[in-house]
This record gives structure tokens, sequence and C-alpha cells, in this order.
């Protein structure tokens, strides 16, 4: 049963120019170490980065909650599933939300064209996650 859901739309060109600014702290602010590394180098990399931002933002709509309650960037994880799925593991503040709206399961889905990412979160009643 659907629970929740959240969009959000990133542009691509931002978020390669917060990476190129060497005084904005983008990837320690937004992202987990197991995130940066799953992302990796490449051409791609902001595009593929900024997939995973909408998919945060969208998973703070879907929350209802937006950046409060101690709910943050690094408090909600996209993590790649055995499949090549991408899943949303949340910690801390954003994990009891998700329990008290009765989340178990997220399904996700990014995607990217030209200077644009978006990101849709559909929260999904009862435990466990998809492999």
């Amino acid at each position: 049963m659907i629970i929740a859901h959240g969009i959000d739309l990133v542009d691509i060109a931002h978020t390669a120019r917060l990476l190129a600014d060497p005084t904005d702290q983008l990837l320690t602010r937004c992202f987990t170490l197991q995130e940066q590394d799953a992302v990796g180098p490449g051409t791609d990399r902001a595009a593929r980065l900024s997939g995973r931002l909408a998919a945060k933002e969208a998973v703070m709509k879907a929350l209802g909650t937006g950046f409060s309650g101690g709910i943050g960037f690094l408090s909600i994880e996209v993590v790649t599933l055995s499949s090549g799925a991408p899943t949303i593991v949340l910690h801390g503040a954003a994990q009891k939300c998700a329990e008290r709206l009765g989340i178990g399961s997220w399904l996700v889905s990014t995607s990217h064209e030209g200077d644009m990412a978006i990101a849709s979160v559909i929260g999904l009643a009862g435990q466990g996650m998809p492999t």
C-alpha cells in the first residue's frame, strides 16, 4: 500500500558548479561516504549526484518534513540494490518519521536529461526492502 509520494528536480549544472568550487562542501554535506564511492568519478558524476540529491529531497517531501526535526541529507541515503535498482535507507530522525507514518520500504526512480535530474519516491507500507 502506498503511504507517501515525493518528487524533485535538480539542476545538474548547479551541482557541477558546487562540485567545482573548492570552498563548497557539497559532498560531505549531502552524501555519505558510501554514496560518494557508489557514484565514483567520470564525466556524468554531477548528473548521478544530482539524481541522488533529487531523491533525497523527494523523500523529505514524502515524509512531509522538509529540513526539520533533525532530518537532513545525511539522514537519507540512496543505495543501489543487487538488482541495480536504487532504494532508500533512512537513519536517525528520518527513520523514526518513516516508522511513525508506517513506511517500511521505498520505490525509487531517478533520471537525467540535459541539465536536469529528476527523482520520484514512493513510501510503501510494511516491512522489508526489495533486493
